[in-house]
């Protein structure tokens, strides 16, 4: 069976992490979350400075896992990837290496995206951003417009 690569797409507080956690586990997965290396290779800089080293993070996390998914490992990729563009770019990148693509969409509700978003923000943890609720607004109504259609969904591959 060729690797799987598992796509999260979500708003911040849907649970892409948790979610990508036990992918990793059931399915033997390299977990990559761009947030928790932001955190880890800028201790202690503020949350705004560390958006700004996100695309060479992900970046990264990108190159380790199509070399990942070429030797025929699976890869949870922990992102939000609210684009299709996005989407569309490595779901292809992958299958060009021989990898099957699972998109994992999470869609809680607007209020418990905001209620789950105000237990984190209490107490974030490491690797967590806090989350606004202006930010958080800006980034419902972008995901609004770009969320997987019906048809981009059948692009993927069913979870395994």
């Amino acid at each position: 069976m060729p690797a799987t690569l598992f796509l999260t797409c979500g708003l911040q507080g849907s649970g892409k992490t948790t979610l990508a956690r036990r992918l990793a586990e059931e399915h033997a997965a390299l977990r990559l979350t761009a947030d928790e290396w932001l955190h880890d290779l800028h201790p202690g800089m503020p949350e705004a400075e560390l958006d700004t080293h996100r695309d060479r993070v992900e970046a990264i996390q990108w190159a380790t896992a199509l070399r990942v998914l070429t030797l025929g490992c699976n890869v949870a990729l922990d992102w939000g990837l609210w684009a299709r563009e996005e989407r569309d770019r490595y779901r292809s990148e992958a299958r060009a290496v021989g990898a099957r693509v699972v998109l994992c969409l999470l869609e809680p509700t607007q209020q418990e995206l905001r209620d789950r978003l105000r237990v984190r923000n209490a107490d974030p943890g490491t690797g967590v951003f806090r989350i606004t609720d202006e930010q958080f607004d800006r980034a419902w109504d972008l995901f609004q417009r770009e969320r997987p259609t019906p048809e981009e969904l059948r692009l993927f591959d069913p979870m395994p």
